[in-house]
């Protein structure tokens, strides 16, 4: 059976080394009245946070993957076993409280700290993760933008874990594209709306593990226009609460089925129907889509430390494999049995590296978004609130799409390092693979993640949040590009920050070509998207190796950790970092090879092309 520790060493590396994180949260007034932005307490809750998935949740991964939920006739969901207990461990405990609003029972704890929690429960047991994962979304839109009545009523019960939540976007015919959706809502002409439609692929969309499912449901109004700008948002509560807020009668939404998936086999993935289900409007009418992507971007982060997470406890596992698994010689011998441990053949160490240097610059990554998010939601100074914004919107695609692609390929390279044994179910490395899959496909697939960033956060602002991360990098390169240790990782990455602006303005003037422009921009995105990310790695594992060195330098070194990094950093800038020149030259070959003949290369012809 897999075996999980979290790296808390690295966490702490991360939060107060190179983030600083203490010091920026104390000149938050939110975080030191209520008395969560001390460095001692932060790493106590870290530590707890440790000890409950190390615990609990980590026996609970493969009982979740082989027994999978089961629903009965009448649509209840039963979880698998252990899960339910677990949830009420997490719940008493109060993580389900972590970083919400003390004014509805929340800690007030920084979302820095909550973000730390989801890695190692995503490390840990991703799918039992999505239950109160999809319940931290749903609390963000109601906090956001419901009414008081209604976040009166809803968010102490879902800050308190009683009840959960989820999201309910896609329908059978309509995934990506939302302004599609035939869930329809009628005005009851009492301040309640009736909902009737089918929603697939919901997570935790039914389950037993609480009181009350809160579904916030997207859905078209009588007389709205069509497209994505008549769609509203609705509360729809499997059970409708009483005045006093507990559990009245069953509304109008069951589970007809669920799905077979191929990985996460411990979380409920729901058809719901929605049979005249009553629901209660949040926020404004016709602004569902901008009140949903509340919940979608915490989503998209949340998808990110999934890939995160399974890659770092997929490279812990096969790092411990390799130094006890015995194959073939090495010269010199470093073991006087019949042969050596595959740690000391190159190809093994390069996937190992490969999954170090992807897993701890994807927990920078995270960390210093979810540090943004702090900063945007809480800080004093409207310019670093409207900063930290900009940062977080331009960064989000990034961290959804690099990191699961990342995490996807360490979980698989991670296999690999145990050849045949990696394919058998008794290891466990094949369930990270199969679990892993889908962060790159749900919450936006990684190819409109990519479209997303490009399209929406590039391109349509003329490259303003683009140009002031770029000033960044270049101030960081030319401060250290004569330092003995880092000054040719920071040439590199100067040079990686210049290209990437000068195929931003190749793919801009493309993009402005008439009806050819989009289909450029498209065909660029996704090798885009995934030069960007080498840049922000490349920047933070400059940034880290700096420091790193430094400690060395100063004697602080003693049990290897700064040294770790120094040499991970240079097999990142050697191994990985060069994929960027590749992408480079595929940017820049842009829309022409893909513009085939559709008959002769697919054999399809256009559907207007007789009109």
């Amino acid at each position: 059976m897999p075996t999980y520790k979290a790296p808390l060493r690295d966490v702490k590396f991360v939060m107060n080394e190179l983030l600083g994180a203490p010091a920026q949260l104390s000149e938050m007034p939110f975080y030191t009245e209520n008395e969560t932005a001390d460095a001692d307490l932060m790493a106590q809750v870290l530590e707890e946070a440790a000890r409950f998935v190390e615990g609990e949740l980590v026996p609970l991964n493969r009982v979740g993957d082989q027994e999978g939920c089961v629903r009965d006739e009448q649509g209840n969901v039963t979880t698998p076993t252990g899960f339910k207990a677990a949830y009420k461990k997490y719940r008493e405990a109060g993580w389900t409280a972590l970083d919400a609003d003390p004014n509805y029972g929340g800690q007030g704890m920084p979302h820095l700290i909550s973000n730390v929690l989801v890695e190692m429960m995503c490390s840990a047991n991703v799918a039992w993760s999505m239950y109160p994962g999809l319940s931290h979304g749903a609390y963000s839109a109601l906090h956001a933008v419901g009414s008081e009545e209604l976040k009166n009523l809803y968010l102490p019960k879902i800050v308190s874990g009683e009840w959960t939540g989820t999201m309910c976007l896609t329908e059978p015919h309509a995934g990506t594209d939302l302004g599609m959706i035939r869930t329809k809502a009628s005005d009851n002409g009492d301040g309640t709306y009736s909902i009737t439609g089918t929603k697939i692929f919901i997570s935790a969309g039914e389950h037993d593990m609480a009181d009350n499912i809160v579904h916030l449901v997207l859905a078209r109004l009588e007389g709205s226009p069509e497209g994505t700008k008549g769609i509203s948002l609705f509360l729809v509560p499997k059970f409708i609460p009483t005045a006093d807020g507990s559990v009245g009668e069953r509304n109008g939404v069951v589970c007809g089925s669920l799905e077979h998936k191929m990985g996460i086999h411990g979380n409920a993935t729901a058809v719901l129907n929605f049979d005249g289900a009553r629901g209660w409007l949040v926020g404004e009418v016709n602004k569902g889509m901008n009140h949903m992507f509340i919940m979608m971007n915490a989503a998209r982060l949340g998808t990110g430390l999934q890939g995160l997470g399974l890659g770092e406890v997929a490279y812990q596992n096969a790092l411990a494999y390799a130094k006890d698994r015995i194959q073939m010689r090495h010269e010199p011998r470093v073991s006087s049995e019949p042969a050596d441990p595959i740690i000391v053949h190159p190809d093994v160490r390069r996937m190992l590296l490969t999954g170090k240097a992807f897993t701890e610059a994807g927990r920078a990554l995270a960390m210093w978004l979810a540090l943004s998010i702090d900063t945007e939601h809480h800080h004093p100074d409207e310019a670093r609130r409207k900063e930290a914004a900009d940062l977080v919107a331009l960064l989000t695609p990034i961290a959804k799409a690099f990191m699961t692609d990342n995490g996807f390929a360490v979980a698989v390279q991670s296999q690999q390092v145990f050849g045949g044994h990696g394919y058998i179910q008794e290891w466990g490395m094949e369930q990270f693979v199969r679990d892993a899959r889908i962060g790159q496909i749900y919450e936006g697939t990684n190819g409109i993640q990519a479209l997303d960033l490009l399209g929406r956060k590039v391109l349509m602002d003329g490259g303003k949040k683009l140009q002031k991360l770029a000033g960044t990098l270049q101030e960081f390169a030319e401060a250290h590009e004569d330092d003995e240790v880092i000054g040719d990782y920071v040439n590199q990455l100067g040079k990686a920050a210049q290209q990437l602006g000068s195929l931003t303005m190749v793919i801009g003037q493309k993009a402005m070509t008439g009806s050819e422009g989009a289909d450029e921009v498209n065909a660029a995105a996704v090798d885009y998207l995934r030069f960007f990310g080498h840049v922000v790695y490349g920047y933070l594992w400059a940034r880290m190796a700096k420091i790193a060195q430094d400690q060395i330098d100063a004697g602080n070194d003693k049990d290897g950790f700064y040294l770790a990094k120094v040499q991970t950093a240079k097999f990142y800038f050697a191994k990985l970092f060069p994929e960027t020149k590749t992408l480079a030259a595929t940017i820049k070959a842009g829309n022409e090879s893909l513009a085939v003949d559709d008959q002769a290369v697919f054999g399809w012809e256009h559907a207007l092309a007789h009109a």
